[in-house]
């Protein structure tokens, strides 16, 4: 964990735990394309919440196009983040979804080292 601490100092959590286990056995090559690419695709959960907030007060939707959400993001959008209901849940839980969407990063990283 300390490693991934070195490497991520902006990863806390859960998020940490992952990219740390993830990270085990990568050599120092590895871990460095691995880190560029990491950085480079993965959504900050504070931004992602500011999205969401600017779902509840303008465009709905928009969170979740920038997850790659395409179609709920667009059904967000059309019914009003579904009558304000799913974006407020949204909000809730914007730690746990942008997580997920970086978990995925995780994977489609160490697919493209290996």
């Amino acid at each position: 964990m300390k490693e991934a601490l070195k490497h991520f100092p902006e990863l806390d959590g859960e998020e940490l735990q992952y990219v740390s286990k993830s990270i085990e056995g990568l050599s120092e090559e590895e871990l460095d394309l691995f880190k560029s690419i990491y950085k480079a695709r993965r959504k900050d959960p504070v931004i992602f919440m500011i999205m969401i907030l600017l779902g509840l007060v303008g465009v709905a939707g928009v969170h979740r196009i920038f997850i790659g959400q395409i179609g709920i993001g667009i059904l967000y959008f059309f019914t009003g983040g579904l009558c304000l209901i799913g974006t407020i849940v949204d909000l809730i839980n914007y730690k746990s979804l942008s997580f997920e969407y970086n978990r995925t990063i995780v994977i489609d990283a160490l697919n493209q080292i290996r």
